[in-house]
């Protein structure tokens, strides 16, 4: 029973130490992401027009995704939690190379660990 009590109080006294560290993103221009995967790549990615928006795909299926449904047209602001469209939004890329999109500048300077654009993540 001590032994159990032991590893129960070291947990609870290392358990600030296992938390997850704030996720840094830095802002990244439209044209590097695709909008149907919201991965981030290196390369300008192929621009998909949509009515007077225009959307960015990593490949042809991804091209006829965003022409053929509003679906990944729009993401949720992580920090307003409203709908944005991923045309105009403000995107931030995580060390994962995974987008999020914000509605304006100042949720993603808001969002936790938002480092300003072309700094690096580490």
């Amino acid at each position: 029973m001590k032994s159990f009590a032991f590893a129960f109080l070291m947990l609870f006294i290392s358990f600030p130490a296992l938390a997850a560290e704030p996720l840094k993103l830095k802002q990244v221009e439209a044209e590097y992401v695709c909008m149907v995967n919201d991965t981030v790549f290196t390369e300008p990615q192929i621009e998909v027009p949509v009515g007077d928006k225009i959307y960015y795909g990593c490949c042809s299926g991804c091209v006829g995704l965003l022409q053929g449904s509003d679906e990944y047209h729009t993401a949720i602001d992580p920090v307003s939690g409203k709908d944005v469209d991923k045309a105009s939004a403000v995107i931030g890329v995580s060390p994962d190379l995974q987008a999020y999109y914000f509605e304006n500048i100042e949720n993603l300077k808001a969002y936790t660990g938002t480092q300003p654009k072309g700094t690096d993540t580490e």
